[in-house]
Formats: structure tokens, sequence, C-alpha cells
């Protein structure tokens, strides 16, 4: 465990679409630890440090643009009722999911078999449990950053595919929301991008229906487009896409 385009919102809260990655992170932490009592506020305190920050501000930040739903240095309990903290959790309505920012020399070279042992079990308990661990080494977090940012995506992205769609959507909106949600996980098993030939075949649709949908999906800020000289061979999924989708 150690090592912007719209209102962002935590719990009551609503922070200017304007704002900075330094103070939208000082408003979470004040926010949870104003919420928090007795250990659990300590060890907000004690627990949230560099290699945690770091995950946000390289990692998170940059694709979701908001901490909504995230929560720092999260208790959970394993199967003796003792506690312990994730270093965050993301509980949303289509899953709970757990990241660690893991240091080589705690989590590796300092760690004895008992140790070793337990963090297995805690693994394998915790994902009984319903959740999806995503773990991070440091040194990729503070050197390769982009290599987490496309794992995060893919980890978290396929999830919110089940999301049921709102109350009184219209059937024309929901075939929509549909039809974006699929190109966005086909996209994310193409590693973040997707050519109209690969829309084509994963839709069953014919070449121009294909493009228009993915067009619609730049204008929606989902999409960006890929040039190789005049012409557009591929779209790119825009950072925050999933978080818009979200939203809808």
């Amino acid at each position: 465990m150690k090592a912007g385009d719209r209102n962002l919102k935590w719990g009551t809260s609503s922070v200017s679409a304007s704002v900075s990655f330094e103070q939208a992170h000082e408003a979470f932490l004040l926010e949870h630890t104003n919420r928090r009592q007795g250990e659990r506020k300590g060890r907000l305190v004690r627990g949230h440090q560099y290699a945690e920050k770091l995950l946000l501000q390289n990692v998170w930040w940059p694709l979701f643009g908001s901490f909504e739903n995230l929560h720092p240095e999260y208790e959970v309990l394993d199967w003796n009722r003792k506690s312990q903290f994730l270093d965050f959790a993301y509980i949303t309505p289509f899953g709970q999911f757990g990241l660690e920012c893991d240091g080589y020399q705690s989590h590796i070279k300092d760690m004895d078999r008992e140790r070793f042992s337990y963090s297995l079990n805690r693994e394998t308990f915790l994902t009984g449990l319903g959740w999806r661990m995503i773990h991070f080494s440091f040194d990729d977090v503070q050197k390769r950053p982009e290599v987490c940012r496309m794992l995060l995506q893919h980890a978290i992205g396929p999830a919110f595919f089940y999301k049921d769609n709102a109350a009184g959507a219209s059937a024309s909106s929901a075939s929509s929301l549909r039809i974006e949600r699929e190109l966005l996980q086909a996209a994310w098993r193409f590693g973040g991008v997707i050519r109209p030939k690969e829309a084509r075949e994963y839709l069953d649709v014919d070449f121009r229906t294909a493009r228009k949908h993915l067009q619609a999906m730049v204008v929606k800020g989902l999409l960006q487009p890929v040039s190789e000289g005049k012409q557009i061979r591929s779209y790119e999924v825009k950072p925050g896409a999933l978080e818009q989708l979200l939203l809808r």
C-alpha cells in the first residue's frame, strides 16, 4: 500500500472546473479528514503521503479530472476482522475497486514469508467480497505513468458497461449510449485506439454508419481523431471519457 472539464463533486461539495490539481487535492483531503474520527482519521493523515499523492497526480487526475467516488486510506476488515487500509477505494454503482501504489522496498525486499502469505490471502479475501484490486509500482507511477493510465482504463473501463440505463431514458438515447459504450469497450481492447474498420466489425454495420458513430463521439468529447497526413485513420479515447459516460 505504501511505496477538467466540468464541475467536480466530492460528497455535497462542488469545485469549479478551472480548479488545479493542487487545489482539488487539498479540498479532497480536507473533506475526507473532516468526515473521519479516531484511527481512521489518523491513518489518513499518516498514510496519505508522497507516493499516494503522486498516484493521483500522475495517473488518476489526467484520466478522470475528478475525485468523485474515490476514498483515500479506505478501511476494510480481513477474515479475522482486523483493520486494513487500501490506499484508495473507488466505489461506484458498477463495482468497487481498490487501488494501491506499492514500493519495492516495503512490499518485496523487506517482506518476510509470513507477510508475503498474508498479502496474498488478503487479496483473495477481498476478491471474494467483490473487490477488484489494482496495483501499481511506485517506479511506474513516478517514471512510466502513461503505462499506469492505460492499465487503469483497461481495468475499470469494461466494468461500467453493465450499469443499468437511467430510468426514463428514451429508446433512442439508450441505444446511442449503448453504442458509445460498446465502441469505448472495443477501443480499450485495442489499447485505447479504434479504427473505423474495427468499429464496423464490432457493431456489424456498414463503414459509413460506423464512421458516423465515431464522429458523433468526437463531437461529444469521448474520442479524438488521429490523423496521418490529411486523412483520419483512427480515433483515440480522450481522457475523462469514462467519467463523462458515467454521469449520463
